[in-house]
């Protein structure tokens, strides 16, 4: 038999067109034709893929973050993986330690952690616990599609209000406003606040980019609907990708129309499996432009695909660099943004007591 390559076709509602290999794999795949058609007819018919959840039993909730370049200390995810699908995700490589495929696996095959609120009562109740900010969802969108009926989030919500606990969580889901019931008391109780990711206002641009993420009009509703409530909310324009979704300046004046008060952002991210992914993504969708845009992002990583220093890997270096920070400065200086940051605080937070097996004495 004669080895082919099988060509892409994207997938719809799916952000990648493959099963990429993760980096620990061992052993390797060819295609062959084996004469009953043709691989092209096959790659383009393909069935659509379903989402599969898998339950899992987390050991413990709370993962700590040592990264100086990371706003919160703290961050629970209730899920692996992510259905929102979005290509540059930077913790599609996070799938390859389950021995599952950054690539289509990451947003098909999702992992739910069904006792993560137990977990985070229990790291909570420790003795040497210290309050810190908590990030609900840090490599996984909290609000993606199955949160609306396995509601692990809204668990969450529901155990940091009754111990007082100060929460922030970044989402691409209008599914936040289901949680508004929860949210707004504890805004007013300076104990929450929230940022939504408007990557593009561009409606065709976001549905390759972030395939079964909420619409960029749908996204702006609910930053709308989180000012009305009182809670603090902010609008998070990453990532940046040169040539790709220039329109930062329109996404910062639409947020701060709909109600938000603080922004930030960081250029792409493309560590390990997620390079070669986007590349798969730009010559499926911008195939005259590819090289032009690795080219720009290269330049901002010293000729890489992706620099993990933490000097530069949120922002970028350069020339490049400098101008999209140039851009959003001024935008946000134009528009008032980031005039005030909101102060959570951490004195209300008062730990959920579990009784020991011999009870209490007093």
């Amino acid at each position: 038999m004669t080895e082919v390559t099988i060509p892409l076709h994207a997938i719809k509602g799916r952000g990648t067109a493959t099963r990429l290999a993760h980096r620990f794999e061992k052993d390797t795949r060819a295609a062959y034709d084996d004469g009953w058609g043709t691989l092209e007819e096959s790659a383009a018919n393909q069935a659509p893929i379903a989402t599969e959840v898998v339950f899992e039993d987390a050991r413990s909730a709370i993962c700590r973050n040592d990264s100086p370049d990371i706003y919160f200390d703290y961050s629970v995810n209730p899920y692996r993986g992510c259905e929102h699908g979005c290509v540059y995700c930077y913790a599609r490589p996070t799938h390859s330690y389950l021995n599952l495929s950054p690539g289509l696996d990451f947003e098909t095959k999702i992992i739910a952690k069904r006792n993560i609120a137990a977990m985070l009562r229990a790291d909570l109740g420790k003795r040497s616990y210290v309050p810190k900010l908590i990030n609900i969802g840090s490599a996984t969108d909290c609000y993606q599609p199955v949160e609306r009926e396995l509601r692990l989030t809204r668990g969450l919500i529901e155990l940091m209000q009754e111990v007082r606990h100060p929460l922030a969580l970044v989402t691409k889901s209008s599914g936040v406003e289901r949680d508004l019931d929860l949210l707004a008391p504890m805004a007013a109780d300076r104990l929450a606040a929230v940022y939504v990711t408007i990557t593009t206002l561009d409606g065709e641009l976001a549905r390759k980019l972030e395939p079964r993420a909420a619409a960029p009009h749908r996204r702006l509703r609910t930053i709308r609907a989180l000012a009305d409530a009182g809670v603090p909310v902010g609008v998070s324009v990453a990532p940046q990708i040169p040539f790709v979704n220039d329109d930062m300046e329109q996404v910062l004046q639409a947020a701060f129309e709909a109600g938000a008060r603080t922004a930030f952002y960081t250029v792409v991210r493309l560590p390990w499996e997620v390079a070669p992914l986007f590349k798969q993504w730009l010559e499926l969708h911008y195939p005259q432009r590819a090289s032009r845009i690795m080219a720009r992002i290269q330049e901002m990583r010293g000729d890489k695909d992706y620099d993990s220093d933490f000097a530069s890997r949120m922002k970028g270096s350069g020339l490049w660099a400098d101008l999209i920070k140039q851009r959003f400065e001024k935008t946000c200086h134009r528009l008032g943004l980031n005039r005030q940051r909101t102060e959570l605080d951490f004195s209300q937070f008062r730990p959920s007591v579990r009784p020991s097996a011999q009870g209490s004495l007093f």
